[in-house]
């Protein structure tokens, strides 16, 4: 054991005394040994030694809970409180509780805020993107300028003319590919060899060999 855990174990009773009688609570020694190991450095068989020596001195009290010792401050050393001074701790715990779940509630909406600033645009980088959609807009307000000075609009007669031709041609596209189609099938019931070999030989071209799709109506 070296120089520091000595002394620390040297000191172990009356540190664990005075934790013990400020927190007023029944802790166990693993309990003892977790809240006050970092802080001071004491070894798990120092405080089991130091909390048997304070109850064998009576200085703290010791129970048994099932297999485990539970130590907690000797509570005649205490005032005894009365009921009055008990509901006051009591309207006093209600109204710190409150106050806790109020500054709980704004600091969830601070930070949702925080989250939200440090999500957001820096003004320098607003700027930028302010300038770049300036630049976007009259690129856009330039092309309509063009748009509405151009001579060559197409007007509603001749968009329905070129539809109504559009719909002839592909009605008489359709009807023509059904006829070959239908002409087909009826040689090829005869025909000794396959369809392909049939098309190459006549030397039909079809829409497929030229990824052609007749378009919707």
């Amino acid at each position: 054991m070296n120089k520091g855990r000595t002394e620390a174990a040297a000191g172990a009773p009356g540190i664990l005394l005075r934790y013990l009688q400020e927190q007023n609570r029944p802790y166990s020694a693993q309990d003892v040994f977790g809240n006050l190991q970092r802080e001071h450095g004491l070894g798990k068989a120092a405080v089991v030694k130091a909390l048997e020596q304070l109850a064998q001195q009576g200085k703290i009290k010791e129970k048994m809970y099932g297999k485990q010792k539970i130590y907690f401050a000797d509570q005649d050393q205490f005032d005894m409180v009365s009921d009055a001074d008990l509901q006051g701790l009591d309207a006093k715990i209600v109204a710190l509780t409150a106050k806790v779940q109020s500054l709980q509630q704004s600091c969830r909406h601070m930070e949702a805020e925080l989250k939200e600033l440090t999500n957001a645009l820096t003004t320098p980088e607003m700027q930028k993107e302010i300038q770049e959609l300036k630049k976007e807009c009259a690129g856009y307000t330039e092309r309509l300028k063009n748009i509405r000075a151009a001579t060559n609009h197409v007007t509603p007669e001749e968009k329905e003319q070129v539809d109504r031709e559009r719909q002839k041609y592909c009605k008489e596209w359709k009807k023509r590919k059904r006829m070959a189609t239908e002409l087909c099938d009826a040689i090829l019931e005869g025909y000794p060899k396959s369809k392909k070999q049939f098309f190459e030989e006549v030397g039909i071209e079809t829409d497929e060999d030229y990824n052609v799709k007749l378009p919707d109506p």
